[in-house]
């Protein structure tokens, strides 16, 4: 549905994604890189409208310029895909530089390569450890609640020092923030639920240091590099994307790998060509329903031919800009030997995912294992029988069902 235009010839088109099965993409976002690639949109909650850029070079454009800030998104109701927001105001996905600077500087070490090194190592053994497990229990599994759940649960709660006794409230936490259909209120009351645990998590680690980014935050903490609301934002950040993002974008590209069978035919003869297929993955599955964190222009900013005014709202949308057909060859196509521009499913700029070499590591231990461990892996059902998940930010199969 398209609106009359608050400026000469500018639309505003309602937008309210709908469940999509497996990688179809949302056609109005589509439409619009094509058609509109700045265009106006109206979200389903908050007020009024905001400008959504879909074009590559424009996206890149908006996420790096410092005229367009999160921090000034705070105490606005700007339209959203949500009745509540997801980022805390005065966390790191609200920040901008330099408090941004300094709160991804904290976390850096976790995320080196000395680290990564050796949390691949063990992702390695307990992902080899699951697929026995898969295995021993026999055919049909759901991989996505047997293996890839469990497997990237388990990673991000060792990574920040989250007790395994405490994984299933935080994920009855992490299912109510991430809904759609979540009301302002009941967000805000699971947000302080889930802000005293880890405010609590972090007391308890500043007394018992563990090797872990909580006990690391907490030290930062007593020493005034970062505040407890900064730390909680930090720990829900990551936990959310850990539990929830990773474990949908991993079941994703094992569908794909098994709806695509030729394709990874030749991935399982040549092994090394994995961390490519990995980065194609990322590039062509749409992980999300909507758009994430909008940004507030602080100056009239040109993007794509058209002014942002100072004071507006704009949404850039990566999954589209990763299907720009100026920047990759038949975007619309799967190609595990694309070597063309870097993908944008991590964003870009200074809001770049934090846990980025995180979730590659994990999507390259799951599918090495699955790849190599189960030769004959296929999908249980139909792929048109395969169950979407409804209602919730992040798409991905409710199960994923496979036999071998």
């Amino acid at each position: 549905m398209t609106r009359p235009p608050d400026r000469p010839g500018r639309v505003v088109h309602d937008w309210a994604p709908t469940p999509l099965p497996g990688t179809v993409f949302d056609p109005l976002p589509h439409r619009l890189l094509h058609e509109e690639p700045v265009a106006r949109v109206r979200l389903p909650h908050g007020e009024g409208h905001a400008w959504l850029v879909t074009r590559y070079e424009d996206v890149k454009l908006v996420s790096a310029d410092p005229r367009l800030s999160r921090a000034a998104t705070v105490g606005r109701p700007i339209t959203s895909m949500t009745p509540h927001t997801l980022a805390p105001a005065g966390g790191v996905g609200r920040a901008d530089p330099p408090d941004h600077t300094r709160l991804r500087r904290l976390i850096a070490p976790t995320f080196g390569r000395r680290r990564m090194a050796a949390l691949r190592a063990h992702t390695e053994r307990t992902a080899e450890a699951h697929a026995l497990r898969t295995l021993e229990t026999g055919p049909p599994a759901d991989l996505a609640e047997t293996f890839v759940g469990p497997l990237s649960a388990t990673v991000v709660a060792e990574l920040l020092g989250v007790p395994a006794a405490d994984l299933d409230r935080v994920q009855t936490w992490r299912a109510g923030l991430l809904s759609n259909a979540t009301t302002a209120a009941a967000g805000e009351a699971v947000k302080k639920e889930i802000a005293g645990y880890f405010a609590d998590l972090a007391r308890h680690r500043a007394a018992h240091p563990g090797d872990d980014l909580v006990s690391e935050l907490a030290a930062a903490r007593e020493t005034g590099g970062i505040s407890t609301p900064e730390l909680v934002s930090m720990a829900v950040m990551l936990t959310l994307n850990g539990l929830d993002a990773v474990r949908n974008i991993v079941s994703t590209m094992v569908y794909v790998l098994l709806t695509h069978p030729a394709q990874t035919a030749k991935l399982r003869e040549d092994p090394a060509r994995l961390p490519r297929a990995v980065d194609e993955l990322l590039r062509y599955i749409p992980q999300r329903d909507g758009v994430g964190m909008p940004r507030v222009a602080t100056a009239d900013v040109e993007v794509g031919g058209v002014t942002i005014r100072e004071g507006e709202a704009v949404y850039v949308f990566y999954p589209a800009a990763n299907r720009d057909p100026s920047v990759y060859t038949e975007p619309d196509r799967l190609d595990l030997a694309r070597d063309e521009a870097p993908h944008l499913a991590f964003g870009h700029g200074a809001h770049y995912c934090a846990g980025a070499q995180l979730a590659r590591m994990e999507a390259e231990v799951m599918l090495t294992t699955l790849l190599t461990g189960f030769p004959a892996l296929r999908l249980a059902v139909p792929p048109d029988e395969i169950a979407w998940r409804a209602g919730t930010v992040n798409r991905g199969p409710e199960a994923l069902p496979v036999t071998w």
